[in-house]
């Protein structure tokens, strides 16, 4: 399974990199800035029909799916499939979105993946073995959170646009402190790249305060197998049943922003 999934999902980024006239197949779900594009639907239904064929006993939670059993998690197993994280950056050819795949066994995340398409660089990892990186031509590389303190690292962040407009106050202000402490801050567009960032140490710490299970299934995994840490900002358990906050980042870094959050 774990040879399959990433195999899948470097198909289903030839869908995205083949992408032309992204503005035309625009759609706008509720709330603002919430974008949907013809390619989302599509790697979605590609990955739904690939890896539904081969894991039929999996229950296969979607961002594009009409109704995402987020309920089922405890009970069974299940895939939670991000099809593009990133779509705005997407829509304007800012290439930096992701494909990101989780796999949830009875409410706990084994394994999980998120991929790059335009460096072509795949960061997986399974509980209890690691969290790796998988360059184009398959060589694989270790990879483990940074041991930078706050005020010499990198901080991102996310800003919640289509969800809460309070949430986005209270993220700038929150952002304006560890601006004030971190070495500089970065509002990428992509949760699930940022948590691959924090795994691979370029990025320390990294804060949104709303983020759907499919943002973040896959990422957690490869935070807390390379050495992180990742909670909600209230330094509760994540959550995959339904949206939460999240702050992960470096044991160091978590420590010191939570106080900040």
């Amino acid at each position: 399974m774990y040879e399959f999934i990433p195999a899948v999902m470097r198909e289903a980024a030839k869908i995205m990199l083949s992408a032309h006239d992204i503005d035309r197949a625009v759609t706008v779900k509720p709330g603002d800035a919430n974008f949907v594009t013809a390619y989302d639907v599509a790697v979605e239904e590609f990955l739904f029909r690939e890896l539904g064929a081969r894991m039929p006993e999996a229950v296969i939670i979607g961002e594009e799916a009409e109704e995402n059993h987020t309920e089922l998690l405890r009970s069974n197993l299940a895939l939670l499939i991000d099809p593009i994280d990133g779509t705005t950056n997407f829509i304007h050819n800012y290439r930096y979105s992701s494909i990101s795949v989780g796999v949830c066994d009875r409410g706990t995340m084994v394994w999980g993946a998120v991929l790059n398409p335009y460096s072509g660089m795949l960061y997986h990892a399974e509980r209890g073995h690691g969290a790796f990186v998988q360059s184009p031509d398959g060589r694989e590389t270790l990879i483990h959170v940074s041991d930078r303190t706050l005020d010499k690292g990198l901080a991102g962040f996310g800003t919640s646009p289509y969800y809460r407009e309070e949430l986005g106050e209270r993220t700038f202000r929150t952002v304006y402190k560890l601006f004030g402490i971190a070495r500089d801050v970065r509002r990428s567009g992509s949760a699930a790249l940022d948590l691959a960032m924090i795994a691979a140490g370029a990025l320390d710490v990294f804060l949104e305060y709303r983020l759907s299970p499919w943002d973040i299934a896959a990422g957690s995994l490869l935070v807390t197998e390379a050495g992180g840490v990742i909670t909600q900002t209230d330094s509760s358990p994540l959550t995959f049943e339904h949206p939460c906050s999240v702050l992960a980042g470096n044991p160091a870094c978590h420590t010191e922003a939570m106080k900040l959050v």
